[in-house]
């Protein structure tokens, strides 16, 4: 699924309707089996679990209706079977839908619970991860996020595309650990990053600030235990008019370029340290540049691609998988990325996932839209 230009995990429907009627069709099935059966098999003691099937789906009000309803048919039963024990199994009807009744007032009190706190993801993503455009001119980008938490919007990875008087700058990265505890830090940096991409001319810079960033939330909200909070960084430039890329690695996975079938990988000459570790190794940062050729397409991405495994435990084969793609424009290549990762890891995801495909688009192609 795509929404703000983003691929997004599709989650599985809820129950369907016949799942949700299964306490009624239970209770009919109860009820004519008692009726047409021999009363020494005693079908009817089984109207209790009705209710209790209910309680797991449905609200308080209607699970009580049902306990009422197979009580009053435990009562019809007594008539045509005199001999059926109707009191006894009447009084687990109450006994069960008056438990039942209680616990779906739990599981609802839980639910709203749930939607509150989903409610708060889904205001920690439109900072993380704000809808960006899709096109900066000739430059066209798309980006893909996957949670690896099961019930997460967001996690440790993040991006951030802003169109800056020195070009378009993009950042990728990846905070140590995932999910929920991962957020601030990754907020952290992508919101120095918005302010350092407009107010830095170099990138060497707009590093500095964001590894400063890192440091002071790192101090100012500790990590548990004793492994320090770092993260992983890419910072690219693309100017305007295209031509080249400008690539300032923080020890994040190298990009791809995929020029006419040929794909290079992108590696730096010196890779830079990572956030939040300048202090420990030195802020020695190098920006490589490389040539971006109208036509070409870019992709960025988080280790959590490239470390999915298949059933037998290898790793994506992300530079095979980019080589056999045909000529495509970004979002199609991202929306085939998700499938096949979600195919080959079984829809088990070990990390959060983020990437960005950049295609310099040819001039022609913006001139006739």
């Amino acid at each position: 699924m795509i929404e703000s230009g983003r691929p997004w995990l599709r989650r599985r429907p809820g129950p369907g309707s016949l799942v949700r009627l299964s306490p009624v069709i239970l209770t009919v099935v109860i009820a004519s089996l008692a009726y047409a059966t021999p009363p020494e098999l005693a079908f009817s003691r089984l109207l209790p679990a009705a209710p209790a099937l209910a309680a797991a789906m449905w609200p308080v009000l209607p699970t009580v209706l049902l306990g009422t309803v197979c009580l009053l048919l435990m009562i019809g039963l007594s008539l045509v079977f005199p001999d059926l024990g109707t009191w006894w199994t009447a009084a687990g009807i109450i006994a069960v839908t008056v438990a039942a009744a209680y616990g779906s007032h739990v599981r609802l009190q839980r639910e709203r619970t749930l939607f509150h706190v989903r409610l708060v993801a889904d205001a920690a993503q439109q900072v993380v991860l704000s809808p960006m455009p899709r096109r900066f001119g000739t430059i066209q980008i798309e980006s893909l996020y996957l949670a690896a938490a099961a019930e997460a919007r967001i996690g440790g990875d993040f991006y951030e595309v802003v169109d800056t008087p020195y070009g378009v700058r993009l950042l990728i990265g990846d905070v140590r650990g995932k999910g929920l505890p991962a957020v601030g830090a990754a907020a952290a940096i992508v919101n120095a990053f918005r302010e350092a991409a407009y107010g830095e001319t170099d990138m060497v810079n707009v590093a500095r600030r964001l590894d400063a960033s890192s440091t002071r939330y790192n101090a100012a909200f500790p990590p548990e235990g004793p492994m320090e909070r770092f993260a992983t960084a890419l910072l690219v430039e693309i100017p305007h008019e295209g031509r080249r890329i400008d690539i300032l690695n923080c020890g994040h996975p190298p990009p791809m370029l995929l020029n006419r079938g040929e794909l290079r990988v992108l590696e730096p000459d010196t890779p830079a340290p990572l956030l939040s570790l300048a202090e420990l190794i030195g802020d020695h940062y190098n920006v490589d540049t490389f040539d971006f050729a109208p036509g070409d397409l870019l992709l960025v991405y988080t280790d959590g691609i490239v470390e999915a495994r298949s059933r037998d435990g290898e790793f994506f084969p992300l530079a095979a998988w980019i080589r056999r793609q045909p000529p495509t424009p970004p979002r199609e290549l991202l929306t085939a990325l998700h499938h096949d990762l979600l195919r080959y890891s079984r829809g088990r995801l070990d990390d959060d996932i983020a990437a960005l495909a950049v295609r310099l688009r040819e001039p022609s192609d913006t001139e006739s839209e």
